[in-house]
């Protein structure tokens, strides 16, 4: 066919990775793949063929035309047809396959816009990541599958650090499940709304709402039902927020908490939410057992006393709902039907009794509705010390439970739909209720009454009560005593119900149904608790038995704790701190919202719009308050309960990474306040040494980053540049997962410090990008730290001259630069394991074990140990060695030596030779040094140049200076013999340094000399020599005085010298330093940029 577009596979290639499969999706037979022998046009293969990817059609025959109508390969075959598609798209999945969807008919195609691709037009399940037909997960094609060179072999993308199981993920484990047939889901009625109204509808509503209306009135009660409303109903619209803002996975109120706010508040309310509903049990348990034993006594039935029989009825009644939980959760949804439908027949009944009422209830209050009653029972009356407030207390619990449906969020069928719609739901039913109950009460019944039927008005009492207008005189319960009414008979509404014994039926129910639902929220909440592994020791609680993954070791948990709780029988100093930690997962829950909203992140969008960050926080607020009025001192409690539990997680810092809101609004608070900075001009006083430190993978040179972040810690930036000269650049994964490593590697050894890489070809290149990219705004270093280059003399003179100009470079930037010189050396990245074998220098370990001591990088993204020489990026063997491999004693020594920072230092001097004032930078790193506790001990001594007919003037005028500068000292030395000529052992020892680098032009030609200079210019002149005399003298002599004064020093501080660019060269400005430096204690070589970094002015 003329025009044929190329076939994705040429005939007879075997090279070609694609392979075209065409399934029959609708069709009722066996799929039938079929491929023609191959392409007869004899056109190569388009260019992205050579991928990896395995394209599969899904072909409906009733939605397709021709395959060449279609777009489709030659070599696919299709029966014809009369339909065309013009909107096709591409897609790859996560097992390596391509998909082509039609977005009319819902099927799959070969093209996308027309165009053989592996690119993907946008797809919602690239986003959601939900299960494709025939259960395959989508993902779209990586940016390196459709970048990369045709020959390399894109890699595979593993999840980040920290990072959750997708929901893709999840979706495959629960079609898995389905298959199998079993996984019990719930929609918003069964799973949440029946849950919320089971547990709101507590006995309060049965026993304690008539008393209610007694002490405060029709008004005031409705007042109270409103305020407890206003508070569920804030904290419900904040739940539903956070339930449509993503995934829900199981763990209710730990798991809304935790995503959205962090491990550090999640963890804190987790562990008090779910004890919380675990002592909640042991609450409605003992509940219904007193009104079990009260009946028992009623009739003489006691089994031995009252507080013995509550405790057996709770232990029996507590086993089972454990055996009820247990069973699963359809049978515990099914539990909490019947329970419902006994609860709503107590209230039907109550309502109906109200309308029937008789003569003989008329002594005890009842009269049915009456406006007399109405009025009179409108206002408070408040006895017995009862106030508002505590009234408000006494009622606030009966309207919490809203929570209940959310705690088995992992067991809904659609936990964003059925959160929102379920809890809202149920508040306003409820609360309807209560009102209703409240009002009709009040309308009923009066405050007091004898349950005497003698107790009829006279003509001699001056009557003027609501019962004397009906035609009862009940004025004596005003003197006490009496045993009926709002105020006094808690069963007052059986009397009023049409069928007393259903009311307590409802109580039974009530109780029952809250006890049930706590005991399954419990274990849901700590099983998601323990997943995370956010507290030691309660991982074993996590595991999850049957196809519902019930956590039966936490069920037990729970009904131990509730047992316990039980057999102590009294709760009456426990409930009001159960209160509290309930209102603190509420408040904490609105406060997420708040936190949410204020942090502004991209990635808060509930689908939930009738939120408001402002009502959040007030309602989080009110919580607060709510939490006080209650109980004040279990108040107190909760908070310190919940702020140990925060200091613990933040201390212990959980690897976990949630993209919670305070993630968003650090950053921010980072970017508000690196924008401010930089409307700041900077000021002397504020200045900091903001360090750029050479030390390639961090843990090479562990000794120069610890004594580099001694005095930039908490004070300032530091960055750990590492400038890599690789032939072959890694791909992004190796990139990231090295990165991720030594950013964790500095984490562990707790420096304060960022990881910055940069590829180049050589390391002035590379740290030519990393001296003018590294830094934000104000937040960019101004001091650069290297090694000294030890073995300069035995490498590549070309490393030297590039160390050599990175030091130009640095100061061309106007950098300050500071060199650390360790005789054995800092480099450690030539021993293998060295992390591991300087941990068993700290922690001594058992002979005889054997030790990961190199590890392959690609492979596991999770290990601490940065990279070294030793540590290959292409290899994957695991390299076991004895756990203390042999080690030459220079290389025990070079590792003892690079750990001398990170001790404490102990008594001893800081010697600073401040010979050049450099606006001093040299005097600032000492002091900043000795700030610190490990550097504490150790005082400084100052040694400057001077003349010997001035010591005593010049040293007045240093301590003068440094008394200033507010730095304490505890000497001055002044050096007035600096100028005198060095010895000659020491002099011949220089010569014979530069010898091997000197050009030697007098012994050959000019142009021989010239052109040798140009290919070398790191040669020395022996003009140059000349020329420098003075100060190669002033080297070696500042060496003997170093020796001389300073050979106990724990750190030496000294101004390092200027070489002047492109007069001195290379060579003989790194036998200066070398030759300054050497045998001397840890020395530091430092030239700040002489800018004024100390000031005496406030």
């Amino acid at each position: 066919m003329s025009g044929q577009k190329p076939s994705l596979r040429t005939g007879g290639s075997a090279q070609s990775r694609f392979q075209v499969d065409v399934v029959a999706e609708a069709s009722a037979t066996a799929p039938a793949p079929a491929a023609a022998p191959g392409s007869t046009d004899g056109s190569k293969p388009p260019e992205e063929s050579k991928g990896r990817f395995r394209v599969v059609g899904f072909l409906d025959p009733g939605a397709l035309g021709t395959a060449t109508d279609i777009g489709l390969p030659p070599d696919v075959f299709h029966e014809p047809d009369t339909t065309k598609s013009d909107s096709v798209s591409l897609h790859s999945t996560g097992t390596g396959q391509t998909h082509i969807s039609d977005s009319h008919s819902n099927t799959y195609y070969m093209r996308t816009f027309g165009h053989n691709t592996i690119d993907a037009v946008p797809n919602i399940d690239f986003y959601r990541q939900t299960a494709a037909p025939f259960g395959e997960k989508l993902t779209r094609p990586s940016l390196s599958e459709l970048h990369d060179e045709l020959d390399k072999e894109p890699f595979e993308d593993g999840l980040a650090n920290g990072d959750e199981p997708s929901a893709a993920e999840e979706a495959a484990a629960l079609m898995a499940k389905e298959a199998k047939g079993g996984t019990i889901k719930f929609g918003w009625i069964k799973g949440v709304l029946i849950r919320c109204m089971l547990n709101i509808w507590g006995v309060m509503l049965f026993i304690r709402m008539s008393w209610i209306v007694g002490q405060a009135g029709i008004g005031l009660t409705i007042a109270i039902i409103l305020m407890a409303t206003v508070v569920t109903s804030i904290t419900g619209l904040s739940t539903s927020a956070i339930a449509t803002n993503g995934f829900v996975r199981g763990g209710g109120a730990y798991y809304l908490i935790s995503r959205s706010l962090g491990p550090e508040f999640g963890g804190s309310i987790g562990l008090i939410f779910a004890f919380a509903n675990a002592v909640a049990v042991a609450m409605y348990v003992v509940g219904f057992a007193e009104t079990v034993v009260e009946m028992l006594n009623d009739v003489d039935a006691l089994m031995t006393d009252e507080l013995n029989d509550i405790r057996i009825v709770g232990t029996l009644t507590v086993i089972l709902l454990l055996g009820i939980s247990v069973a699963g959760m359809e049978w515990e949804a099914k539990a909490q039907i019947v329970l419902l439908v006994i609860l709503l027949g107590a209230i039907a009944n109550y309502f109906i009794g109200t309308f029937m009422p008789t003569e003989s209830k008329e002594p005890k209050g009842f009269f049915g509705y009456n406006t007399a009653i109405l009025v009179e029972n409108f206002g408070p009356d408040f006895r017995d010390e009862e106030t508002f407030f505590s009234v408000f207390a006494i009622f606030f619990p009966a309207a919490t439970g809203i929570l209940a449906g959310a705690n088995i969020s992992g067991d809904l069928t659609d936990p964003q739909s059925a959160i929102p719609k379920g809890t809202l739901l149920a508040i306003l039913i409820t609360g309807l209720t209560y009102v209703a109950v409240a009002i009709s009460t009040g309308a009923c019944i009066v405050r007091d009454a004898t349950g005497d039927h003698n107790d009829t008005v006279s003509d001699t009492v001056n009557c003027t009560d609501a019962a004397c207008t009906l035609g009862y005189d009940f004025s004596i319960c005003k003197e006490g005593g009496c045993q009926y009414g709002l105020m006094n008979d808690f069963q007052v509404m059986s009397l009023a119900s049409a069928f007393g014994p259903l009311i307590t039926a409802g109580i039974f129910s009530a109780t029952l149904s809250s006890a049930l639902a706590s005991l399954v929220s419990a274990p849901k909440v700590f099983q998601a608790l323990c997943k995370d592994k956010l507290y030691p020791g309660l991982g074993m609680f996590a595991k999850g038995y049957g196809k519902n993954n019930e956590p039966l070791r936490a069920y037990v948990l729970t009904f131990c704790i509730g047992l316990a709780f039980i057999l102590i029988a009294e709760l009456n100093i426990i409930a009001p701190i159960i209160s509290n930690f309930f209102l603190a997962s509420y408040a904490l829950i609105n406060f997420s919202v708040f936190h949410a909203s204020l942090a502004n992140s991209p990635g808060w969008r509930p689908s939930f719009k009738y939120y408001n960050m402002w009502v959040s926080l007030a309602g989080a607020i009110l919580c607060c308050v709510v939490m006080f009025v209650i109980n004040w001192w279990a108040a107190l409690v909760t908070l310190l309960i919940v702020l140990a539990l925060y200091i613990y997680v933040s201390y212990k810092k959980p690897d976990v990474n949630w993209g919670s809101s305070t993630q968003a609004l650090t950053y921010n608070q980072a970017l508000t306040h690196c924008l401010s900075l930089t409307t700041v001009e900077d000021h002397v006083k504020n200045f900091r040494p903001q360090c750029l430190v050479l030390a390639g993978y961090p843990n090479s040179r562990p000794a120069l980053l610890q004594l580099v972040n001694a005095f930039t810690k908490n004070v300032s930036l530091m960055v750990c540049g590492h400038v890599r000269i690789v032939s072959r650049r890694p791909n992004f994964k190796e990139l990231s997962q090295d990165y991720a490593r030594c950013q964790r590697w500095l984490i562990r050894k707790r420096i304060k410090a960022f990881y910055a890489p940069v590829f180049a070809d050589n390391l002035r290149h590379g740290a030519q990008l990393l001296l003018q990219a590294v830094g934000l705004g104000r937040l960019k270093p101004n001091t650069l730290v290297m090694g000294f280059k030890n073995n300069w003399a035995d490498g590549d003179m070309r490393d030297v001259e590039n160390y050599i100009n990175t030091i130009h470079d640095a100061f061309d930037l106007q950098f300050g630069v500071v060199i650390l010189r360790l005789q054995d050396g800092l480099d450690i990245s030539h021993i293998q394991g060295q992390d591991e074998l300087l941990l068993s220098h700290e922690k001594p370990a058992g002979g005889g074990k054997d030790a990961i001591v190199a590890v392959s990088l690609v492979k596991d993204s999770n290990s601490d140990s940065c990279p070294s020489k030793t540590t290959s990026t292409q290899s994957s063997p695991l390299i076991i060695r004895d756990a203390k491999p042999p080690l030459s004693l220079t290389d025990q020594r070079l590792l003892e030596t690079s750990q001398q920072f990170k001790k404490k230092q102990g008594k001893g001097t800081i010697d600073v030779w401040w010979l050049f004032d450099d606006g001093g930078l040299t005097l600032l790193i000492p002091y900043l040094l000795t700030n610190r506790s490990k550097w504490g001990d150790c005082r400084i001594r100052v040694f400057i140049g001077g003349k010997i007919n001035r010591i005593d003037h010049d040293r007045r005028a240093m301590a003068t200076l440094l008394s200033r500068f507010r730095i304490d000292f505890s000497d001055i030395n002044v050096l007035g013999d600096i100028n005198t000529k060095p010895k000659k052992h020491n002099k011949l020892s220089f010569k014979e340094l530069i010898e091997p680098y000197r050009l030697k032009e007098d012994d050959m030609e000019q142009e021989a000399a010239e052109k040798l200079k140009a290919q070398e210019p790191w040669r020395i002149t022996d003009n140059e020599l000349e020329l420098y005399r003075a100060k190669t003298n002033r080297q070696i002599r500042l060496n003997e005085l170093l020796k001389e004064h300073s050979s106990s020093a724990k750190l030496i501080v000294i101004s390092m010298p200027l070489a002047r660019k492109g007069t001195v060269s290379s060579a003989l400005y790194m036998c200066w330093l070398e030759t300054l430096s050497k045998d001397v204690p840890p020395l530091l070589l430092v030239r700040g940029n002489h800018q004024s970094v100390l000031t005496f002015y406030s």
